[in-house]
């Protein structure tokens, strides 16, 4: 049974500036981390547009915070059902919001926070995570049973075109899904909850079809997966799951052995790689230790935070220069208050 401590923002930020101090050989400490709290009882994703942030509450909520590069709220998108996954565009014009509740997708401009589009995803009922490669947006979608799948909606059309069911890989709930920035050619896929996890490789051909590259070994992944990442050319990938405790990275095009491991403590939750590929940012839902970690692709460590509540799964995001890391956390005694961590990042 995991017991959590029920500390108070003010401490949790002193803390979160000790810890970075703290690590052996940094040459100078990064400065002070702030916490806002939110107007949200649940937190499922947080992305980095650079001036603005934007938060979901998840399935039971029906808001997308937006706040400023520092943390201040300044509006809110609202009357979403239930707004799960985030996704910016790749000139973060434009922000995607899965809603499972409304068996949809959505799309606000970034600057004017006006909703753009609405994407009906019809037998691709509860569209949970999202993925842009390009001209297709991808869904991963699956209401808590077998038959889970990813669905497509090809952007390059007007009207757009939705195809859903495109592999032949049956999962449970919702897959996990990203994409890697600098590569359009590539999908990876992770099978969320179960144990022993596990992933899947895609390449994207001609007209949008993807074929199974490959997947991993038995177990090597460990139980119950969390969260997956790409490093920005598709070549890396990483994984955070209940177990090993640690963030794993692997080859894209291997899955079999480990390249690195980032130490987290126990039950790792979120993993997130800055824009041109130089930090692993990776979480963990760790008890009496540090919440958040930044590593080097080699596995040094640069900097550890605490953030005094729960960090939520996959509620990592960097801002698109590095120097800032964002963290979601929801408290766990009951308070239903949420938190967005603003945590600067050391050069370096």
């Amino acid at each position: 049974m995991r017991i959590r401590r029920g500390t108070t923002l003010a401490l949790a930020v002193l803390t979160a500036g000790l810890l970075t101090a703290a690590i052996p050989g940094q040459a100078q400490a990064a400065a002070v981390p702030t916490v806002t709290p939110l107007p949200l009882k649940t937190v499922a994703d947080v992305v980095s547009a650079g001036d603005r942030v934007f938060v979901s509450g998840g399935r039971t909520s029906t808001d997308v915070v937006v706040t400023s590069a520092t943390g201040t709220v300044v509006g809110t998108l609202s009357g979403l059902p239930g707004p799960t996954d985030l996704l910016l565009s790749a000139d973060r014009r434009t922000l995607y919001v899965a809603l499972p509740k409304a068996n949809a997708i959505a799309a606000f401009d970034t600057g004017s926070l006006v909703e753009s589009a609405r994407y009906d995803t019809g037998a691709g009922e509860c569209p949970s995570s999202l993925a842009l490669t390009g001209r297709y947006l991808w869904f991963g979608y699956g209401c808590d049973q077998w038959g889970g799948n990813i669905g497509q909606i090809d952007l390059g059309r007007q009207p757009a075109r939705l195809t859903t069911q495109v592999v032949s890989q049956d999962y449970h709930d919702y897959p996990l899904l990203t994409a890697a920035g600098q590569n359009r050619s590539v999908l990876l896929a992770g099978q969320p909850s179960l144990s022993p996890s596990s992933v899947y490789a895609y390449g994207i051909g001609a007209g949008g079809a993807l074929t199974t590259l490959r997947t991993n070994e038995w177990s090597v992944l460990g139980s119950n997966l969390r969260d997956i990442a790409l490093d920005p050319t598709g070549t890396t990938l990483y994984t955070a799951a209940g177990a090993p405790y640690e963030v794993q990275a692997f080859p894209f095009a291997d899955i079999s052995t480990p390249s690195a491991t980032y130490p987290t403590g126990a039950y790792p939750n979120a993993v997130e790689v800055s824009r041109d590929g130089t930090r692993i940012a990776a979480g963990a839902d760790a008890t009496y230790d540090p919440d958040v970690f930044v590593f080097t692709p080699d596995g040094t460590e640069l900097a550890r935070f605490e953030l005094g509540d729960e960090l939520g799964d996959g509620a990592l995001a960097w801002s698109p220069n590095g120097a800032r890391l964002y963290a979601v956390a929801w408290d766990w005694t009951g308070v239903d208050q949420a938190t967005l961590h603003v945590l600067p990042i050391p050069a370096g």
